[in-house]
């Protein structure tokens, strides 16, 4: 399986960017995608949950600001963030795992297992 991710930078507070995870090598079934984000000195933490059936969970800091989506034909999954604010600096990580829909959204960063190599998202005043 490989993980891919493309997109991050630096953005002034207000501003948008979006990354992208590109997926390649999954057996066919069930999936559980993931958005995780790791400031310095800070422990890994989830940002969004998209499971095979479309269903959809942020963390509170995020929620309205951020949306996770997909793109099946391109075997692509897409973090679009908005209004960014200072405390969303850090590095971005995208991850897939084979999970039940059911459990998928309840998922954190230790329940997967294809990562990609991570960018840096910098948010400046």
């Amino acid at each position: 399986v490989q993980v891919v991710e493309s997109g991050g930078g630096s953005v002034q507070v207000g501003g948008s960017l979006r990354v992208a995870c590109a997926v390649s090598g999954l057996p066919s079934g069930g999936y559980c995608m993931g958005w995780f984000r790791q400031a310095p000195k800070k422990e890994r933490e989830d940002v969004a949950l998209l499971n095979y059936y479309g269903g959809t969970t942020y963390s509170d800091s995020v929620k309205g600001r951020f949306t996770i989506s997909r793109d099946n034909a391109q075997n692509t999954f897409y973090l679009q963030m908005n209004s960014l604010k200072p405390e969303d600096t850090g590095t971005y990580y995208c991850a897939v795992d084979r999970t039940a829909a059911w459990r998928c959204l309840q998922r954190g960063p230790a329940d997967f297992s294809n990562w990609s190599q991570g960018t840096q998202v910098t948010v400046s005043s």
